[in-house]
């Protein structure tokens, strides 16, 4: 029984940890070093020309807001360059995109995936900075410059903006997708303050041009995995809550479901080819936040949620377990309320995030499985050229 106990101690600490005590040791952490160490002061120069790059593949319906948009940005417009790349698209955005003398088209009828198409586009591009977002994620007017003052840091290799979800129909899913960038934005900027932002959100980011490396055309997370290897290099990620990229959540349950599986997925390819990044002695703050803020969840915590009421079972002479237990399912209940609820259009505030929270790393054990998925089959197919 000790064995269990401890087991099960060991996995509700890490649980809490991860989603919790993470973010309030951050905050202390952030507080001591304001006391000690004074923030540097840098020069400002002159505003260096951006580039700003969409992937598009068939956005037809967001392509001329996104162009409009962009254009009315405040920022000089002889150094503000819009290019998109459209590999595969097969509806009319590329003639819509080309009513538009300011923006250059990319184009290529094969579609080989996003990261093959940025890969294709990147040693085109001439500007020192480079700006990465979604056809469908409208900015501020604001953005691109509050994002560009970071780089007269020499020590900042991205910058990453703040995405905000934008409010529809006030659904379950919607209110708990709101709630958690909430979250995830004050730590985004804790750990910016501490050290560096750990990886950069595709909606909203940008990198030092000549930092750029290609990346395997497989990649599910490309803004997380290139924004990370840009800081294994040595350089950080800074967070400009101020620059925003706003858009709607997912329509329904079934598109978040499928959203969040491949970001799952996509994380755990992520946590295998940044191993590099688990060094303390090699990365020291890096690595305490990688881990931290990202490992943890996409790999420890799902697997303990779901060990940790089984765990409790065998625990029920202990009158602590027996509410520990109660908790446990009362939970879940209230998560699987909140589904039904969902699934009947119907909205209550005290259910978000029993709901949101269960759905996360119920798409995180889905995750696990389409990335086993993946390899089982990548393996089948090599074997079978052999």
């Amino acid at each position: 029984m000790k064995t269990l106990e401890i087991s099960f101690w060991i996995m509700l600490g890490i649980a809490f940890y991860a989603y919790l005590g993470y973010g309030i040791l951050l905050y202390l952490l952030v507080k001591i070093k304001n006391l000690i160490v004074k923030k540097p002061n840098f020069i400002n120069q002159e505003l260096p020309e951006v580039t700003l790059l969409v992937a598009a593949y068939n956005e037809s319906d967001y392509v001329v807001d996104k162009v409009k948009n962009t254009i009315e940005q405040n920022y000089p417009s002889d150094k503000l360059k819009i290019v998109f790349v459209t590999d595969g698209t097969t509806d009319d955005s590329i003639e819509k995109l080309k009513s538009f003398e300011q923006v250059k088209v990319y184009h290529s009828h094969e579609r080989k995936g996003k990261m093959a198409a940025i890969n294709r586009v990147m040693p085109l591009i001439q500007s020192p900075i480079t700006v990465f977002t979604d056809a469908n994620a409208m900015l501020n007017t604001d953005a691109i410059r509050s994002m560009v003052e970071h780089f007269v840091n020499p020590k900042v290799g991205v910058v990453a903006g703040e995405k905000q979800i934008l409010k529809v129909s006030e659904n379950n899913a919607e209110v708990g997708e709101g709630l958690y960038w909430k979250y995830e934005s004050f730590l985004k900027k804790l750990d910016s303050e501490l050290y560096s932002t750990v990886g950069a959100a595709g909606e909203l980011y940008a990198i030092r041009t000549s930092l750029f490396q290609t990346l395997e055309t497989d990649t599910l997370l490309d803004d997380f995995v290139l924004s990370l290897r840009i800081c294994s290099k040595g350089y950080v990620t800074a967070y400009e809550p101020s620059a925003k990229a706003m858009e709607t959540a997912s329509l329904n349950i079934a598109e978040e479901l499928k959203r969040k599986v491949r970001i799952s997925a996509g994380g755990i390819q992520s946590v295998l080819r940044l191993q590099t990044l688990l060094n303390p002695f090699k990365h020291g703050w890096l690595t305490f936040q990688y881990l931290s803020h990202r490992v943890l969840r996409w790999t420890l915590v799902p697997v303990f949620l779901i060990l940790m009421p089984i765990i409790n079972l065998f625990l029920l002479d202990n009158p602590f377990y027996q509410l520990s237990l109660f908790l446990q399912v009362a939970f879940y209940s209230l998560a699987i309320l909140g589904y039904v609820f969902e699934k009947k259009g119907k909205k209550f505030k005290a259910l978000y995030v029993p709901y949101y929270f269960s759905f996360m790393n119920y798409a995180a054990i889905l995750g696990f499985k389409r990335f086993y998925s993946n390899q089982q089959a990548v393996t089948w197919e090599k074997a079978a050229r052999a």
